[in-house]
């Protein structure tokens, strides 16, 4: 739109008062995660695991932040693919984002609901929920997992499990045809997080102990073979 011949001033269809609160919100949305959330988490643990758990909120911001305009916006927003899932797509091009803000396939009544903002504030806006997501879920694994780990779990979970909750709910998906009215993220971002950070909490427990006994086997039957060796030697 800027480098048209004769750019408009202003859309029709935009709002100021809706397009400057929305945006308000989301940063306010973001303070959050940053550096609210980092600086909660770095004080919360062990001296040790502070830099750990400050960097694991701070990747899991900046990486949700790639991810989503990469391929996640248009998964949890964009043209169905299944009824839980959109189609995977860059929310990137000047063109998409300038446009009125619209989510295909939450139609009631034959009308999908089109806010009086452009594309680059609703996709801002939902960024800033699916990082505060990640980032919550982070808290259940505070000084049980290693950052290697966490920087492949963040995209993995964000793409197979965060965009199937918010297409299903909020992007027009199964769940939001039955009806389903998910207002403050109670599904989307609380539940989900809550769960995936108890189940993955539990595997990362339960694998420590598992490594844990394997070592001790190890140590054990070094310890063993130090005696046999010290037998045979006297």
């Amino acid at each position: 739109m800027a480098y048209q011949p004769n750019p408009p001033a202003v859309p029709e269809w935009l709002n100021k008062g809706d397009n400057a609160w929305q945006l308000t919100a989301s940063t306010l949305v973001g303070l959050q995660s940053m550096p609210g959330l980092v600086i909660l988490y770095a004080s919360i643990v062990k001296k040790k695991w502070a830099v750990n758990s400050a960097f694991m909120a701070l990747y899991a911001f900046a990486a949700v932040l790639i991810c989503w305009v990469l391929l996640c916006y248009r998964m949890a927003f964009g043209d169905q693919l299944f009824p839980f899932w959109g189609k995977g797509a860059p929310a990137l091009g000047q063109k998409y984002l300038i446009r009125q803000a619209k989510i295909p396939e939450s139609t009631q009544h034959g009308r999908s609901n089109e806010p009086f903002y452009p594309m680059a504030t609703m996709v801002y806006f939902q960024f800033n929920f699916a990082a505060i997501t990640m980032i919550l879920l982070a808290g259940s694994v505070l000084g049980r997992m290693n950052i290697r780990a966490w920087m492949a779990f963040v995209p993995l979970w964000l793409v197979f499990s965060y965009t199937v909750g918010a297409f299903s709910l909020w992007g027009g998906g199964f769940l939001y045809q039955w009806g389903v009215i998910d207002y403050s993220g109670g599904y989307v971002i609380h539940l989900s997080s809550g769960i995936a950070g108890f189940t993955a909490a539990y595997w990362v427990i339960l694998l420590s102990i598992f490594f844990l006994f394997i070592r001790s086997l190890e140590e054990h039957e070094l310890q063993r073979r130090k005696d046999i060796i010290y037998q045979s030697e006297s």
